[in-house]
């Protein structure tokens, strides 16, 4: 169960310190630095976490014998969110879609956070699930995320699992490591994918120089095997409806994906989607698109279906949702484009 866990969670990291060095700081190894700064870390733990990419100074990862400078900014991620302060039940809703003793299916709004992490400690759906149900399941080695077995993005909309007995914590996890569960995501992004069909097998991992960023190896030498199926729906000149089944489950991995095959998700500032990567030069065009983008303010991306074997009868269970209003209204608004420049 724990290799499970770790599999489901282990890419994330999580800011625990940011650090704007004096300017009028003497130059002096970061390793010895840090000592002074973050009491409850050892020398020997501050250079691994160092040589892990875990300390990067102005986005940059640097060595242990590094000197920092005046103005210097030092960040220090950890696997394990920083807890600042205990995780209090919220009553929030939940838009609950299909629930029995073991399981059920949520529909997360783009927007809220899954589970608390620095500078994310209220407002989340483990907050809202704190005070709609008791004594749900933690899998081990993932404290304060009762319930979850995996997660979508903050301005991701879309269905996720939520366990409540421990059996179907076990199954499910289960389930993901095995790669069975399946999940359909909608996406609109920029240009016309080539093939319009087709699969990006290319390995998946943090950015070596801003580790929020995760970013494609394509010769393999580093990251993680990931695994995308896109099919495009419907094209409108220069975005495109596509669909995408993950076979793998990592962090950012359809955007970064997109991003990788040169497709990235419309409005992704994250990953250069929220700048016109296609289309004409004319005031008018770009002042459309930036209307689209104050009406699907994010990522246009969302978890569409969830399907998986029931923990306890084994029966199939399969969910399909639609697309939030933003969603709708961004395609409507490209496809009456479209219609009129071709009219």
């Amino acid at each position: 169960m724990s290799d499970t866990s770790q599999t489901l969670f282990e890419d994330e990291l999580f800011e625990h310190s940011r650090i704007i060095i004096d300017p009028k700081q003497d130059p002096i190894r970061i390793d010895k630095f840090l000592m002074e700064k973050i009491a409850d870390l050892t020398r020997n733990q501050i250079q691994d976490f160092i040589k892990s990419g875990w300390i990067t100074v102005n986005l940059e990862t640097v060595k242990p014998n590094y000197k920092v400078k005046p103005n210097d900014e030092v960040v220090v991620l950890m696997p394990e969110p920083q807890q600042e302060q205990k995780i209090f039940p919220e009553n929030l809703p939940l838009d609950i879609r299909l629930e029995d003793e073991e399981m059920l299916i949520i529909h997360k709004p783009a927007g809220m956070v899954v589970h608390p992490a620095y500078k994310n400690w209220s407002g989340t759906l483990v907050n809202a699930l704190l005070w709609h149900f008791k004594n749900l399941p933690e899998m081990p080695g993932n404290g304060g995320r009762p319930g979850l077995v995996h997660r979508i993005d903050k301005d991701t909309s879309g269905l996720l699992v939520v366990a409540k007995s421990e059996k179907a914590m076990k199954s499910l996890a289960k389930q993901f490591y095995e790669h069975s569960i399946e999940r359909s995501y909608y996406a609109l992004v920029w240009g016309e994918p080539v093939p319009a069909e087709g699969t990006i097998d290319v390995n998946l991992g943090r950015s070596f120089k801003d580790r929020r960023l995760t970013i494609a190896f394509p010769q393999g030498d580093f990251g993680r095997h990931a695994v995308t199926h896109y099919k495009t729906l419907q094209t409108f000149r220069y975005v495109s409806l596509i669909q995408c089944n993950l076979e793998t489950g990592r962090t950012h991995q359809i955007r970064a994906h997109m991003k990788y095959i040169g497709h990235p998700i419309f409005n992704d500032a994250t990953y250069g989607g929220d700048q016109i990567l296609k289309g004409t030069l004319f005031s008018k065009y770009k002042q459309f698109v930036q209307n689209c983008f104050k009406i699907i303010p994010r990522h246009a991306l969302h978890a569409k279906t969830l399907g998986f074997e029931h923990p306890v009868t084994q029966k199939i269970v399969k969910l399909d949702s639609d697309v939030p209003t933003d969603f709708k209204e961004v395609l409507a608004k490209w496809k009456r484009y479209v219609n009129y420049i071709e009219d």
